[in-house]
């Protein structure tokens, strides 16, 4: 995850394990093996806050990608309760169909609006284009 330089002790990897996995900056830096002192001082370092991030940022991606795997089932059970009536009370029923129509309905509003950005970023880039070539000399306006 965090790649090793002549800069970055393991130490200071360590450090940003520890902070990925515990609450507070006290637990982790006695996790690390450092003092609390340390680990805020290196905080302030831009190289330290910079490899921070990117740990960060790997483990949330890691996250999202779990989540993502996890919606099939997580549809497939909301599908189970609203059609069951043997087994799901009636206000279970209707909040997995309540649920699913929402899910479906903000998909939608993304998907429109994703469109809708596209279409307007290739009308600004027509537009670009056309003041690029009309703005050089020779050009038309």
């Amino acid at each position: 995850m965090i790649g090793n330089s002549d800069k970055f002790s393991r130490k200071q990897e360590a450090a940003i394990i520890a902070l990925l996995n515990m609450p507070t900056i006290a637990g982790a830096a006695k996790r690390a093996g450092i003092s609390e002192a340390t680990l805020w001082r290196w905080l302030q370092m831009e190289s330290f806050q910079q490899r921070y991030q990117e740990a960060k940022s790997q483990a949330f991606g890691a996250a999202l990608g779990r989540l993502q795997q996890a919606t099939g089932e997580a549809v497939e059970v909301l599908r189970e309760v609203a059609a069951d009536p043997i087994f799901s009370t009636p206000s279970s029923r209707v909040s997995a169909a309540r649920a699913i129509l929402e899910l479906a309905i903000k998909v939608k509003e993304a998907e429109d609006l994703e469109a809708r950005i596209v279409q307007i970023e290739k009308m600004l880039q027509k537009r670009g284009n056309s003041y690029a070539a009309s703005s050089r000399p020779g050009g038309r306006s």
